[in-house]
């Protein structure tokens, strides 16, 4: 597994205010904050086939409490906390994005592929919006990371969409440690980027060549 990079800084007052006023999960020096920052490193299949279309990635959409660095958890059902004293590098959906363009990229079986903002020519574009990106206790004494994301795979002439899929990763964790934690979301942001990576070059492929996907 690739390893996590770790970092501790001193964040402003301000910043440190709203951390630990929205946790009371994770105790400790409240003027230290560890970021986290998932690597993502896919292995490449060797069913994926080799394309010659390109691909845009459209910024993915998430809810508030998703789209920030705060690493949510869910210790009951109805609540939603954030672990204090840690922090991502970055929101989910630029976690999500580079995940996605890295994993495109370093597989090496498609002619092109950027962010929308990029403004290449393309011919497909893949729509991302982010469901969850938490630890959910569900009543046991660990937590299980969750990381839920529907991905719309569409075609850009004519903005048709080509297929629709929902991807979803839960891992156990073993260990309420934010270490443990933060592991077990980098295992699972790997193990997805591969599976939508994947469905998505086999699904461009097919629909490029007239197949059924269906």
């Amino acid at each position: 597994m690739p390893s996590l990079s770790v970092t501790r800084l001193l964040l402003p007052a301000a910043l440190l205010a709203t951390l630990a006023g929205c946790s009371i999960l994770s105790g400790g020096d409240r003027n230290a904050v560890t970021i986290y920052s998932p690597s993502v490193q896919v292995q490449v299949d060797p069913s994926w086939p080799t394309v010659d279309w390109q691909l845009v990635l459209s910024k993915p959409s998430a809810t508030r409490m998703v789209d920030s660095p705060r690493i949510n958890v869910r210790p009951r059902p109805s609540e939603l906390e954030i672990y204090a004293g840690a922090t991502w590098a970055q929101p989910a959906t630029d976690m999500i994005e580079d995940a996605l363009l890295r994993g495109f990229e370093d597989s090496g079986r498609i002619a092109g592929v950027g962010r929308a903002a990029a403004g290449i020519r393309a011919d497909y574009r893949l729509a991302t919006d982010i469901r969850r990106f938490e630890s959910d206790y569900r009543g046991q004494p660990t937590p299980t990371v969750v990381i839920e994301i529907n991905a719309k795979l569409i075609h850009v002439v004519d903005q048709r969409v080509v297929i629709d899929r929902t991807f979803r990763q839960e891992l156990p964790v073993g260990s309420t440690d934010v270490p443990a934690v933060t592991a077990a979301f980098e295992k699972g942001l790997n193990a997805l980027t591969a599976d939508v990576v994947g469905w998505a070059l086999s699904s461009g492929q097919k629909d490029t060549d007239g197949g059924s996907l269906h």
